[in-house]
C-alpha cells in the first residue's frame, strides 16, 4: 500500500470512482486525474490481467500488451494472490 500523508483520504477517491455513471463520466474524471502514461499504465496493466486470466503465459501478455516482465509479474502476483480486484472487475466486465 503507498503510504500517503494523514491528511489525505483515500476513501474520497473511492467514493468518486463509485458515482462515475457512464464511461463519459469515468474517461473526463480519468483524464482530469491521471497523466497519459499512467493512464496507459493502466490499460495495460488490465490488459495483462485479462490476458494472464485466460491462461495466456509472461510472452502471450508480452508480445499482446507490450508490458515488461516486471509489470507482468506483479500483474500475476495481483490476479492471483492479491485482494481480488482484478477478478472482480475481469468478471463484471465479461472479460474472465
Amino acid at each position: 500500500m503507498v503510504h500517503m500523508h494523514r491528511t489525505i483520504d483515500p476513501d474520497r477517491l473511492y467514493l468518486a470512482l463509485l458515482s462515475l455513471r457512464t464511461s463519459e463520466e469515468c474517461q473526463a474524471f480519468l483524464d482530469d486525474i491521471l497523466t497519459p502514461g499512467e493512464f496507459e499504465d493502466v490499460v495495460q496493466r488490465l490488459e495483462v490481467a485479462h490476458v494472464l486470466s485466460e491462461g495466456g503465459t509472461y510472452e502471450s501478455a508480452a508480445e499482446r500488451t507490450g508490458a515488461s516482465a516486471t509489470t507482468i509479474s506483479r500483474v500475476r502476483r495481483a490476479l492471483f494472490r492479491g485482494a481480488g480486484g482484478y477478478r472482480t472487475v475481469l468478471e463484471r466486465i465479461g472479460r474472465a
